[in-house]
Protein backbone atom coordinates (compact mmCIF):
# COMPACT_ATOMS: atom_id res chain seq x y z
CA UNK A 1 0.00 0.00 0.00
CA UNK A 2 1.35 3.40 -0.96
CA UNK A 3 1.88 5.80 1.93
CA UNK A 4 -0.17 8.99 1.63
CA UNK A 5 1.09 12.46 2.39
CA UNK A 6 -0.89 12.65 5.64
CA UNK A 7 1.33 9.88 6.97
CA UNK A 8 4.26 12.30 6.79
CA UNK A 9 2.87 13.93 9.92
CA UNK A 10 2.85 10.71 11.94
CA UNK A 11 6.14 11.55 13.61
CA UNK A 12 8.04 9.20 15.83
CA UNK A 13 8.46 11.50 18.85
CA UNK A 14 11.17 9.40 20.49
CA UNK A 15 13.43 9.67 17.45
CA UNK A 16 12.83 13.41 17.11
CA UNK A 17 13.65 14.02 20.79
CA UNK A 18 16.85 12.04 20.41
CA UNK A 19 17.91 14.04 17.37
CA UNK A 20 17.03 17.41 18.89
CA UNK A 21 19.13 16.66 21.96
CA UNK A 22 22.09 16.06 19.66
CA UNK A 23 21.46 18.97 17.29
CA UNK A 24 18.43 21.27 17.37
CA UNK A 25 16.88 22.22 14.08
CA UNK A 26 16.24 18.82 12.50
CA UNK A 27 12.78 17.26 12.24
CA UNK A 28 12.43 13.62 11.22
CA UNK A 29 9.43 12.12 9.43
CA UNK A 30 9.55 8.34 9.11
CA UNK A 31 7.68 6.29 6.50
CA UNK A 32 7.38 2.54 6.23
CA UNK A 33 7.42 2.72 2.42
CA UNK A 34 7.36 5.39 -0.26
CA UNK A 35 8.10 5.78 -3.94
CA UNK A 36 11.11 7.99 -3.22
CA UNK A 37 12.16 10.02 -0.19
CA UNK A 38 13.35 12.76 -2.55
CA UNK A 39 9.86 13.00 -4.07
CA UNK A 40 8.23 13.24 -0.65
CA UNK A 41 10.77 15.80 0.52
CA UNK A 42 10.24 17.84 -2.66
CA UNK A 43 6.50 17.98 -1.99
CA UNK A 44 7.11 19.21 1.53
CA UNK A 45 9.66 21.77 0.31
CA UNK A 46 7.17 23.16 -2.21
CA UNK A 47 4.60 23.37 0.60
CA UNK A 48 6.98 25.62 2.55
CA UNK A 49 8.62 23.24 5.03
CA UNK A 50 11.53 24.70 6.96
CA UNK A 51 15.18 23.76 6.62
CA UNK A 52 16.14 20.65 8.56
CA UNK A 53 13.26 18.45 7.42
CA UNK A 54 14.35 14.82 7.02
CA UNK A 55 12.26 12.15 5.30
CA UNK A 56 13.34 8.58 6.03
CA UNK A 57 11.74 5.43 4.61
CA UNK A 58 12.24 1.76 5.43
CA UNK A 59 12.04 0.99 1.71
CA UNK A 60 11.51 2.76 -1.62
CA UNK A 61 9.69 1.41 -4.63
CA UNK A 62 11.25 3.91 -7.06
CA UNK A 63 14.52 4.99 -5.49
CA UNK A 64 16.77 6.97 -7.84
CA UNK A 65 20.51 7.48 -8.06
CA UNK A 66 22.61 9.83 -10.16
CA UNK A 67 21.97 10.11 -13.90
CA UNK A 68 18.49 8.58 -13.58
CA UNK A 69 19.67 5.18 -12.39
CA UNK A 70 17.51 3.01 -10.15
CA UNK A 71 18.76 2.69 -6.55
CA UNK A 72 18.00 -0.73 -5.07
CA UNK A 73 16.04 -0.05 -1.86
CA UNK A 74 15.21 -3.16 0.18
CA UNK A 75 14.49 -2.96 3.90
CA UNK A 76 17.45 -2.92 6.23
CA UNK A 77 19.33 -0.07 4.55
CA UNK A 78 19.17 3.68 5.18
CA UNK A 79 17.24 5.90 2.76
CA UNK A 80 16.68 9.54 3.60
CA UNK A 81 16.32 12.99 2.09
CA UNK A 82 17.14 16.24 3.89
CA UNK A 83 15.93 19.73 3.08
CA UNK A 84 18.27 22.70 3.42
CA UNK A 85 17.95 26.29 2.24
CA UNK A 86 21.41 27.77 1.66
CA UNK A 87 21.48 31.50 0.89
CA UNK A 88 23.38 31.35 -2.38
CA UNK A 89 23.11 30.87 -6.13
CA UNK A 90 22.38 27.41 -7.53
CA UNK A 91 25.89 27.21 -9.00
CA UNK A 92 27.34 27.68 -5.50
CA UNK A 93 24.91 25.19 -3.95
CA UNK A 94 26.37 22.42 -6.12
CA UNK A 95 29.29 22.43 -3.68
CA UNK A 96 26.98 20.84 -1.09
CA UNK A 97 27.48 17.59 -2.98
CA UNK A 98 31.11 17.56 -1.80
CA UNK A 99 30.14 18.75 1.70
CA UNK A 100 27.80 15.76 1.94
CA UNK A 101 30.41 13.31 0.66
CA UNK A 102 33.07 14.46 3.14
CA UNK A 103 30.55 14.33 6.00
CA UNK A 104 29.39 10.81 5.12
CA UNK A 105 32.96 9.61 4.70
CA UNK A 106 33.76 10.79 8.23
CA UNK A 107 30.45 9.50 9.60
CA UNK A 108 30.96 5.97 8.30
CA UNK A 109 34.63 5.98 9.25
CA UNK A 110 33.59 6.65 12.85
CA UNK A 111 31.30 3.59 12.83
CA UNK A 112 33.50 1.04 11.07
CA UNK A 113 36.47 -1.03 12.28
CA UNK A 114 39.76 0.91 11.90
CA UNK A 115 41.11 -1.43 9.22
CA UNK A 116 38.31 -0.53 6.77
CA UNK A 117 39.42 2.01 4.16
CA UNK A 118 36.73 4.68 3.72
CA UNK A 119 37.10 6.89 0.64
CA UNK A 120 35.10 9.25 -1.56
CA UNK A 121 34.84 8.71 -5.32
CA UNK A 122 34.10 11.63 -7.60
CA UNK A 123 31.78 13.30 -7.21
CA UNK A 124 30.03 11.93 -4.11
CA UNK A 125 30.09 8.14 -3.83
CA UNK A 126 31.43 6.56 -0.65
CA UNK A 127 33.62 3.48 -0.98
CA UNK A 128 34.54 0.95 1.70
CA UNK A 129 37.58 -1.09 0.76
CA UNK A 130 37.14 0.11 -2.85
CA UNK A 131 33.48 -0.97 -3.03
CA UNK A 132 30.48 1.38 -3.13
CA UNK A 133 28.41 1.69 0.04
CA UNK A 134 26.65 5.04 -0.34
CA UNK A 135 25.50 7.47 -3.00
CA UNK A 136 23.81 10.87 -3.09
CA UNK A 137 21.25 12.54 -5.32
CA UNK A 138 20.80 16.31 -4.98
CA UNK A 139 17.84 18.28 -6.29
CA UNK A 140 17.20 22.02 -6.10
CA UNK A 141 14.79 24.79 -7.00
CA UNK A 142 15.64 28.42 -7.65
CA UNK A 143 13.90 31.74 -8.12
CA UNK A 144 14.04 33.97 -11.22
CA UNK A 145 17.36 35.45 -10.04
CA UNK A 146 19.06 32.07 -9.70
CA UNK A 147 18.94 32.07 -5.89
CA UNK A 148 18.29 28.74 -4.19
CA UNK A 149 14.75 28.29 -2.87
CA UNK A 150 15.50 24.84 -1.51
CA UNK A 151 18.02 22.03 -1.87
CA UNK A 152 17.35 18.35 -1.19
CA UNK A 153 20.14 15.96 -0.26
CA UNK A 154 19.01 12.41 -0.94
CA UNK A 155 21.16 9.53 0.31
CA UNK A 156 21.16 5.76 0.25
CA UNK A 157 23.49 3.81 2.54
CA UNK A 158 23.93 0.05 2.31
CA UNK A 159 23.73 -0.94 5.97
CA UNK A 160 22.63 -4.59 5.95
CA UNK A 161 22.72 -5.59 2.28
CA UNK A 162 24.03 -4.55 -1.13
CA UNK A 163 23.16 -5.28 -4.77
CA UNK A 164 25.39 -7.64 -6.72
CA UNK A 165 24.40 -6.96 -10.34
CA UNK A 166 25.75 -3.40 -10.61
CA UNK A 167 28.25 -1.48 -12.74
CA UNK A 168 30.52 -0.74 -9.78
CA UNK A 169 31.32 -3.30 -7.04
CA UNK A 170 29.16 -2.72 -3.94
CA UNK A 171 29.31 -3.55 -0.25
CA UNK A 172 27.55 -2.79 3.04
CA UNK A 173 28.45 -1.70 6.55
CA UNK A 174 27.49 -5.14 7.83
CA UNK A 175 29.68 -6.94 5.30
CA UNK A 176 32.64 -4.73 6.21
CA UNK A 177 32.44 -5.57 9.90
CA UNK A 178 29.77 -3.33 11.50
CA UNK A 179 26.89 -5.78 11.76
CA UNK A 180 25.14 -4.38 14.84
CA UNK A 181 24.53 -0.79 13.71
CA UNK A 182 21.03 0.64 13.73
CA UNK A 183 19.80 2.91 10.95
CA UNK A 184 19.38 5.64 13.55
CA UNK A 185 23.05 5.46 14.54
CA UNK A 186 24.13 5.86 10.92
CA UNK A 187 21.78 8.79 10.31
CA UNK A 188 22.80 10.59 13.49
CA UNK A 189 26.49 10.11 12.73
CA UNK A 190 25.97 11.68 9.31
CA UNK A 191 24.03 14.62 10.73
CA UNK A 192 26.72 15.38 13.31
CA UNK A 193 29.44 15.46 10.67
CA UNK A 194 27.28 17.24 8.10
CA UNK A 195 26.49 20.03 10.56
CA UNK A 196 30.20 20.55 11.15
CA UNK A 197 31.25 20.55 7.48
CA UNK A 198 28.27 22.66 6.39
CA UNK A 199 29.35 25.28 8.92
CA UNK A 200 32.91 25.19 7.53
CA UNK A 201 31.52 25.68 4.01
CA UNK A 202 29.29 28.59 5.05
CA UNK A 203 32.05 30.39 6.97
CA UNK A 204 35.21 29.57 5.00
CA UNK A 205 33.95 28.72 1.53
CA UNK A 206 34.64 25.74 -0.72
CA UNK A 207 38.43 25.56 -0.49
CA UNK A 208 38.62 23.68 2.87
CA UNK A 209 35.89 21.32 1.59
CA UNK A 210 37.89 20.75 -1.59
CA UNK A 211 41.03 20.00 0.43
CA UNK A 212 39.16 17.63 2.76
CA UNK A 213 37.60 15.86 -0.23
CA UNK A 214 40.99 15.38 -1.91
CA UNK A 215 42.45 13.97 1.32
CA UNK A 216 39.65 11.38 1.45
CA UNK A 217 39.44 10.63 -2.26
CA UNK A 218 40.22 7.54 -4.26
CA UNK A 219 41.68 8.20 -7.68
CA UNK A 220 43.56 11.50 -7.33
CA UNK A 221 47.04 10.89 -8.72
CA UNK A 222 46.00 7.48 -10.04
CA UNK A 223 44.86 6.14 -13.39
CA UNK A 224 41.14 6.34 -13.99
CA UNK A 225 38.67 5.77 -16.77
CA UNK A 226 36.06 8.50 -17.14
CA UNK A 227 32.88 7.49 -18.97
CA UNK A 228 30.88 10.33 -20.50
CA UNK A 229 27.88 8.82 -22.20
CA UNK A 230 29.14 6.99 -25.29
CA UNK A 231 32.69 8.32 -24.96
CA UNK A 232 35.42 7.60 -22.43
CA UNK A 233 38.88 8.86 -21.48
CA UNK A 234 41.69 7.05 -19.69
CA UNK A 235 44.48 8.84 -17.88
CA UNK A 236 45.57 10.34 -14.56
CA UNK A 237 43.13 12.07 -12.21
CA UNK A 238 45.31 15.13 -11.63
CA UNK A 239 43.16 17.59 -9.66
CA UNK A 240 39.79 18.83 -8.46
CA UNK A 241 38.96 22.31 -9.72
CA UNK A 242 37.58 25.08 -7.51
CA UNK A 243 34.13 24.44 -9.02
CA UNK A 244 34.23 20.72 -8.23
CA UNK A 245 34.99 19.57 -11.76
CA UNK A 246 37.50 16.76 -12.27
CA UNK A 247 40.75 17.42 -14.11
CA UNK A 248 42.49 14.52 -15.81
CA UNK A 249 45.49 14.17 -18.08
CA UNK A 250 44.73 11.58 -20.74
CA UNK A 251 47.15 8.96 -22.01
CA UNK A 252 47.58 11.20 -25.06
CA UNK A 253 48.74 14.09 -22.87
CA UNK A 254 45.52 16.11 -23.23
CA UNK A 255 44.07 17.90 -20.22
CA UNK A 256 40.33 17.19 -19.92
CA UNK A 257 37.90 18.87 -17.53
CA UNK A 258 34.94 16.67 -16.58
CA UNK A 259 31.78 18.15 -15.09
CA UNK A 260 29.56 15.06 -15.25
CA UNK A 261 29.90 11.36 -15.85
CA UNK A 262 31.26 8.31 -14.04
CA UNK A 263 34.83 7.50 -13.11
CA UNK A 264 36.37 4.09 -12.53
CA UNK A 265 39.69 4.25 -10.63
CA UNK A 266 42.26 1.58 -11.31
CA UNK A 267 41.80 -0.64 -8.27
CA UNK A 268 44.70 -1.70 -6.09
CA UNK A 269 45.57 -5.36 -6.16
Amino acid sequence: MRVGRRDLFLINIRYIELMEKLMPGYVLHTLEETDSTNVECRKMAEDGSAEGLIIQASSQSSGKGRRGRTWSSPKGNLYFSMLIKPKCKVSKALEVSFVSAVAMCDALGALLPPMVEVRVKWPNDILLNQRKCCGFLLESSSDSSGNVKWLIIGAGVNVESFPEEVDYPATSLSFEGSSNLTLREVLLSFLRHFKRWKNVWEVEGFNPIREAWIERSIGVGRRITAKLGETSHTGIFSDLNADGSLVMTTDEGEKVVITSGDIFPELKA
